[in-house]
């Protein structure tokens, strides 16, 4: 197991309820913060990409979303990713910080801030207290599989 890299993930919601998720070791050791945030970004990205020409295959009885929301809870990212010049500070990340503009530009993406509290994603990238786990599955509208009684342990 590498430490060392980060962990990308997300949620896909559809009507509030989770559709798809996925959270795996990014194949690069990131430099930064920021260049992690861009991996992951990148990764969503393409993930939306694809999500939106497969959902324009299906008549959902619904009108498709010009663009899909995706939610960041680090503001520096954000920020470099809707800046319309590049700052040449950050050389690695220039790429990935292209891809994202670029899905920027033609409306395939938005990117939006969200508080670390309520990003849903963050249960499937870093280790969260029960009350996080909790409140994110709630976010997700996920029911849980196991009922109370099964869970108690019965002494020897």
């Amino acid at each position: 197991m590498d430490l060392s890299k980060s962990t990308s993930g997300y949620v896909f919601t559809l009507g509030g309820d989770a559709v798809t998720r996925r959270s795996a070791k990014q194949t690069i050791i990131a430099r930064s913060t920021m260049e992690s945030e861009f991996v992951a970004l990148e990764m969503v990205g393409s993930e939306v990409e694809w999500l939106k020409n497969f959902l324009a295959n299906i008549p959902l009885g619904m009108k498709p979303t010009p663009s899909v929301s995706m939610h960041c809870d680090f503001q520096s990212a954000i920020a470099i990713a809707k800046n319309k010049s590049y700052n040449g500070k950050n050389r690695h990340i220039q790429l990935r910080h292209n891809s994202v503009k670029q899905l920027l530009k033609s409306g395939t993406i938005s990117i939006n801030y969200v508080k670390s509290e309520h990003n849903l994603a963050d249960s499937l990238t870093i280790p969260l207290g029960r009350k996080l786990i909790l409140e994110t599955s709630r976010g997700m509208r996920l029911k849980p599989l196991v009922n109370k009684q099964v869970m108690e342990i019965q002494p020897l």
